[in-house]
């Protein structure tokens, strides 16, 4: 049928090229008039590209360039169908084509035919958009010569280019505007899966948030209330009064704070980095989860070494950590039992270790601790979990967990010592 395939396939090729930029036009959050016009340069170039190297059927040229014409037009609009009939035109002109004026005059009609299509196409189901993109390639393709060959008095030609090869040009150029259809929807349809899939995340990402936040600043307030039920006891002495009194306020801090590190998620601003004296951040944590504990039928216990140990970090954070893995060693001990905190020296390394006699959890367990969403409570978020080992490892510390079944757990945190 053809002489030369190498130039349909590289016809075939240069009107599937626009479809994957169109995408990428398809996704721009711009105006109309904007996506309007970068539609026309997508689809310019196929249909100057596509005139400039036709296909030889017989001895007679044809080319593609009403399939990029019509794709484009129902894309992008009347205006960018408007644009894309002045670069046909223009380039056609500048080629050098017979009777210019009269193809003007001859295709201007298909445009007005197309526009009822152009107009209503984006109301279309896929099925209607393929039929509705095969007619209009039909009616640029077919209407256009009718008229040209009607204006020059070369009615009588039509029989010469209606023959067999042809009729098959024109088949087989409807079956690619169709297919080209399918494609280019289906590519829109996966970009807008993507798209979904985006806000979907971002969605849960906030959702994470507000789940940890919510996590991370209970905490505090229970601390704060167990202390505030305690300073209601009458025999209570006046030390042990302040001394709550000032726990409370130090908590109540320490949530204005978890608050403040969240909001700062999106502009994070630098860590407030000092000395932090190890011995006294562990009596401070035990003290907090002291009344917690009390409820609990949880036994506090320290184990503190006479010397000073300290390392740099943010003294807040380091605490929010701790008071979460003690918090989550307290209510892994349902019928009571001891939660107790070690210090000490190891050669080079600074080690706490937070060991709780509770239910323990298994080797899979462990392993997915620290991950969002999972924890070993039956209300628990695992975030706040997440988060506890996030600042340890920042603080440039490693942790390990180590628990067996009915037997208890043991978070293992390690500095090096400077």
């Amino acid at each position: 049928m053809f002489e030369n395939y190498r130039d349909l396939l590289l016809n075939i090729f240069l009107v599937f090229l626009p479809i994957t930029l169109y995408v990428h036009v398809f996704k721009t959050n711009r105006t109309q008039a904007y996506r309007s016009l970068m539609t026309f340069l997508v689809f310019c170039p196929a249909l100057i590209l596509t005139m400039t190297f036709p296909v030889e059927i017989k001895g007679t040229s044809f080319d593609f360039r009403a399939v990029p014409l019509a794709i484009g037009s129902l894309y992008g609009g009347w205006n960018t169908s408007l644009l894309l009939y002045a670069a046909l035109l223009l380039y056609r002109f500048i080629n050098g084509g017979a009777h210019p004026i009269l193809y003007v005059i001859s295709a201007i009609p298909t445009f007005f035919m197309i526009l009822w299509f152009v107009l209503k196409y984006h109301k279309f189901t896929l099925a209607q958009k393929i039929s509705s993109s095969i007619a209009v390639y039909l009616i640029v393709r077919v209407s256009i010569f009718v008229f040209y060959f009607y204006l020059t008095d070369n009615v009588g030609m039509l029989k010469q280019y209606a023959t067999f090869g042809m009729i098959e040009t024109i088949a087989l150029q409807g079956i690619i505007t169709g297919l080209y259809v399918y494609l280019l929807e289906l590519f829109l349809k996966n970009a807008r899966l993507h798209d979904e899939i985006i806000k979907s995340e971002k969605m849960r990402v906030v959702s994470d948030i507000a789940a940890s936040v919510a996590h991370e600043v209970r905490n505090p307030l229970t601390s704060v209330r167990g202390f505030i039920q305690l300073m209601g006891k009458h025999d209570l002495t006046a030390e042990n009064r302040q001394y709550y009194k000032t726990i409370c306020l130090d908590e109540l801090d320490r949530a204005q704070q978890i608050i403040s590190d969240y909001l700062t998620f999106a502009k994070p601003e630098p860590e407030k980095i000092e000395k932090i004296h190890l011995n006294h951040e562990i009596e401070y944590v035990a003290n907090v989860l002291l009344s917690y504990a009390n409820y609990q039928n949880v036994q506090v216990l320290m184990q503190l070494p006479d010397e000073v140990i300290s390392v740099f970090g943010d003294k807040y954070k380091l605490r929010q950590a701790l008071i979460n893995i003690g918090k989550n060693g307290i209510e892994a001990m349902p019928d009571g039992g001891q939660l107790t905190f070690t210090l000490r020296r190891a050669n080079r390394s600074l080690i706490i270790s937070i060991t709780d006699t509770g239910v323990g959890m298994t080797a899979e367990q462990v392993n997915r601790l620290g991950t969002p969403y999972y924890s070993t409570k039956d209300k628990g978020t695992g975030l706040g979990t997440m988060v506890s080992f996030s600042i340890i490892r920042k603080m440039q510390g490693n942790i390990e967990v180590t628990s067996e079944k009915g037997k208890g757990t043991v978070h293992l945190i390690s500095f090096e010592a400077k």
